[in-house]
C-alpha cells in the first residue's frame, strides 16, 4: 500500500471526528434528524479547519443508503464512492480554476438531469470567493430555486469577497480555529497509530506553529516524524529547523537585563553562525518577550506559553515590568516589518538587542503621570519645613494686595521635610536670616523690579493719602449736563492736576536729564490741556467750512461734533479694518464742507496708509452722514524758523516725542 499523509489519512468521516467545530457538527446531525435540509449551504472559515471534509461528511450523510442520517454507515457504496471522491453525484469543483461564467452555465444544465445512484446531486465548490462576478450573477436564481434534488456546498476561506446575494440565499456556518490543546491531542493520538514516541513539548510547538489549522499541524508532524528517528523531541526540532530553544533565549535576555552590551553581541553572531535566520531569531525573541508578558499577567497556562512557567528566567522576568516587556515586543514586532527594506536586516537586528540592554530605565508617559500625581499627593499631605511655618504678616493695601495674597497661599503650602529648598524662591535664606523673610525680593511672587523692594512698596501703598491721591488723578471727569432731547453723548475731558512736587529721579547716575525740582523754561514747547466746551444750544451748520467744535448733522438727524465724528469712524473701522482705524489716528483738526473733509497727518508714511485705507473710511463717514464724503489728506509742513535758532533737541525728548506720536519719524 502506497504512503498516505497524516492530513489525508486522519481525515473526519463522521461529524463527531470534527475537532473543534461542535457547533457546525450538532447543526447539521439536528438538520438531518428533522429533515429540515436547505438547498445551499456556505461554509467559511480559515484554513485546515474541516470545510471540506464536513461538505463530504453532509453530502455522505445525505446520499447514504441507510438515510438521511446524521451517522452514515461509510460501508455501503454511496459513502465509499463519496469518501474515495468518484461519485458522480457528489461532484467537487475547484472556484480558483473554474471561475468563468461558463463553468456556472454547464451547472445550471446539470442540474436538470436526475442524479445517477444516489438520494441527492450535490455541488460542491471550493474556494468560491474565486470566481468571477457574471459566474455569481448566473448563479443566483440556480442557487435561489434549484430543483428538490440538487444541493450546494460552498467553502470560502475569504468570507467578504462572497457578494451578498449569494450570501442571503445559503445557510452560513463559520468555522473556527482549533484550539492548541486539541491540536495537541490529535498529533499524540496520530504518533501512537505510527508507533512514535514524542515529548510533550515537541508536539506543544508543533501545534503553537499550526495557529490553529489542522491540516498545518499534521503537514509539520510528518516533517518532523521524517527525521526524529521514531522518537520526536524539542532538542531534535530545534536544531534540525534552527530554532532559537528556551536555554539560549533565556541567556541572551539576561545578559540584556544586565546591560551587558558585548555579551549580546557575542550571542548574536554565534546564533547566525549556526545557521539560524534572522527571521526565525526575530519570531523567536517576539514569541519569548510574549510569553514573559504573560507570565508578568498571572497567566500560566502551558498551551499559551509553549514552556512551563519554570523554563523561563526569574531574572528577567523580576528585572523588566509590564509596560517594558509590552515595549520590547512592540519594538520586535516593528523589527519584523522593517527588516524586508533594510540595508541590512543584521545591522537592524543588532541595534534592536543594543536598545534591550537599556529598555529597563524605559519610562512610559503614563509612568510619568503616576510619579506626578504621587509627588503632589505628597506635598499636600507631608509636613512642613520649621523654616517655613513663619510669613510675615500682609501689610499691603490697594494695588499690590492681590500679589501678597497669593504670597500668603504659596507660604501656607506645605513643603515636605528632606525636598531641597531653594533660597531665592523661599521666606528666608541663609545669607538674609538677620532681615528676616521680608527682605526676599521675590516674596510677593517678583511683582516687582528686583531693584526695589518689596517693604518700600508697602510703606507707599499703606499711605492713604498718597492712595486717595492716585486715585484722583485716575478719575475721568465727566459734565453734569446732557441732552437728553437730543441724545448726544457727552464729551469726555481728561484732566490731571499739577502738583508742585516733583519726585525724586531713581537713576544715581547724572545723565543730564532728571525731573528733580521744577522744570526749566525752555523754548522748545509748550503745552497746555485744551478743552471743547460744547455750545449751548445746537445750531445748524451754516457756513460751508466746519471746524473741530462745531456740529454736523447725521443719517439719523442728530448733531455730532466733528470730533465726536472723528471718534466714531475709528471706532467702527476698529472693528472691520484696525489698520485704517490706526492710520486715522494720525491725523490732525478735521475741516468738513458739504462734499468733503480735509486733513493731515504728520508724515508721507502715513499718507500712503491713508490712500491705501481711503475707500473704507470714506464710506464709513458717509455712513454716518448719510451723502457721499471725499477725504483729502496732506502732509503737514514743517515751519522751520531761521531767525531763531532752538539748537538741538536732547535725545531723550526726541524719544519722548516719537513715542508719543506712536511713531518713530526718521530721515529728519
Amino acid at each position: 500500500m502506497s504512503y498516505e499523509v497524516t492530513a489525508t489519512r486522519r481525515r473526519p468521516q463522521r461529524f463527531e471526528d470534527l475537532v473543534g467545530q461542535e457547533f457546525v457538527a450538532e447543526t447539521l446531525k439536528n438538520s438531518i434528524k428533522s429533515g429540515k435540509i436547505a438547498h445551499a449551504y456556505l461554509f467559511a472559515g480559515p484554513r485546515g479547519c474541516g470545510k471540506t471534509s464536513s461538505a463530504r461528511i453532509l453530502a455522505k450523510a445525505l446520499n447514504c443508503q441507510h438515510g438521511p442520517t446524521d451517522t452514515p454507515c461509510g460501508t455501503c457504496s454511496n459513502c465509499l464512492e463519496i469518501t474515495k471522491g468518484s461519485s458522480l453525484d457528489v461532484i467537487e469543483i475547484d472556484g480558483a480554476s473554474n471561475t468563468g461564467v461558463e463553468n456556472i452555465r454547464q451547472i445550471k444544465d446539470e442540474v436538470l438531469f436526475p442524479p445517477n445512484s444516489c438520494r441527492y446531486k450535490i455541488y460542491i465548490i471550493d474556494e468560491v470567493h474565486m470566481l468571477s462576478t457574471s459566474a455569481f450573477n448566473a448563479l443566483l436564481k440556480t442557487i435561489e430555486e434549484p430543483p428538490p434534488h440538487v444541493i450546494f456546498i460552498f467553502a470560502t476561506t475569504e468570507l467578504q469577497k462572497v457578494p451578498a446575494t449569494i450570501k442571503s440565499r445559503c445557510q452560513q456556518f463559520n468555522f473556527r480555529l482549533v484550539a492548541i490543546e486539541k491540536v495537541k491531542n490529535c498529533l499524540a493520538q496520530a504518533a501512537a497509530e505510527l508507533n512514535i514516541q514524542a515529548d510533550d513539548e515537541a508536539l506543544f510547538w508543533i501545534a503553537r506553529e499550526s495557529t490553529g489549522s489542522m491540516r498545518d499541524a499534521y503537514t509539520l508532524f510528518d516533517q518532523v516524524v521524517a527525521f526524529s528517528d521514531g522518537y520526536i523531541t524539542y532538542e531534535k526540532i530545534r536544531d534540525k529547523l534552527g530554532l532559537v530553544g528556551i536555554e539560549k533565549l533565556n541567556s541572551i535576555f539576561e545578559s540584556c537585563v544586565q546591560a551587558q552590551t558585548e555579551v549580546v553581541l557575542k550571542y548574536l553572531d554565534e546564533f547566525i553562525s549556526a545557521g539560524i535566520s534572522i527571521e526565525q531569531l526575530i519570531s523567536n525573541s517576539a514569541d519569548y518577550i510574549r510569553s514573559l508578558l504573560l507570565i508578568k499577567n498571572g497567566i500560566s497556562k502551558e498551551a499559551l506559553l509553549g514552556n512551563s512557567v519554570e523554563r523561563y528566567s526569574s531574572l528577567v522576568l523580576n528585572s523588566w515590568s509590564p509596560i517594558q516587556m509590552e515595549r520590547a515586543l512592540s519594538i520586535f514586532l516593528q523589527l519584523y516589518r522593517d527588516i524586508r527594506y533594510s540595508l541590512s536586516p543584521r545591522y537592524e537586528l543588532e541595534l534592536v538587542f543594543s536598545r534591550m540592554c537599556w529598555i529597563k530605565d524605559f519610562v512610559s508617559n503614563m509612568e510619568v503621570k503616576r510619579a506626578i500625581e504621587a509627588a503632589q499627593s505628597l506635598l499636600d499631605s507631608a509636613p512642613k519645613n520649621p523654616e517655613n511655618s513663619q510669613q510675615p504678616q500682609n501689610t499691603n493695601v490697594g494695588q499690590n494686595a492681590g500679589f501678597n495674597q497669593r504670597a500668603e497661599v504659596n507660604s501656607n503650602r506645605p513643603v515636605p521635610n528632606g525636598l531641597p529648598t531653594f533660597s531665592m524662591l523661599s521666606g528666608s535664606s541663609n545669607q538674609n536670616d538677620s532681615q528676616g523673610d521680608s527682605a526676599s525680593p521675590f516674596y510677593d511672587g517678583g511683582s516687582l523690579p528686583p531693584e526695589q523692594s518689596v517693604n518700600e512698596q508697602n510703606q507707599v501703598a499703606s499711605s492713604e493719602v498718597e492712595k486717595k491721591e492716585i486715585d484722583e488723578r485716575l478719575k475721568i471727569h465727566l459734565p453734569e449736563e446732557f441732552n437728553a432731547k437730543t441724545q448726544e453723548a457727552p464729551v469726555v475731558q481728561f484732566s490731571v492736576p499739577v502738583s508742585d512736587s516733583y519726585s525724586e529721579n531713581p537713576d544715581d547716575e547724572d545723565d543730564d536729564w532728571s525731573n528733580v525740582g521744577a522744570p526749566e523754561e525752555n523754548d522748545y514747547e509748550s503745552y497746555e490741556p485744551q478743552y471743547y466746551e460744547e455750545p449751548a444750544e445746537i445750531q445748524p451748520i451754516q457756513s460751508v467750512r466746519v471746524q473741530l467744535n462745531e456740529k454736523v448733522q447725521t443719517a439719523d438727524g442728530n448733531y455730532l461734533s466733528v470730533a465726536q465724528l472723528r471718534g466714531q469712524v475709528m471706532a467702527a473701522l476698529s472693528l472691520v479694518d484696525g489698520f485704517a482705524s490706526a492710520a486715522l489716528e494720525k491725523t490732525s483738526e478735521w475741516i468738513c464742507y458739504p462734499d468733503s473733509i480735509e486733513t493731515k497727518v504728520p508724515s508721507a508714511y502715513d499718507l500712503s496708509i491713508l490712500e491705501k485705507k481711503k475707500q473704507a473710511i470714506c464710506d464709513e463717514i458717509s455712513k454716518i452722514l448719510g451723502k457721499n464724503i471725499f477725504l483729502k489728506v496732506g502732509v503737514e509742513e514743517i515751519q522751520q524758523n531761521e531767525e531763531k535758532n532752538l539748537g538741538e533737541l536732547p535725545p531723550q525728548v526726541e524719544l519722548l516725542v516719537s513715542t508719543f506720536r506712536g511713531t518713530v519719524i526718521a530721515g529728519k
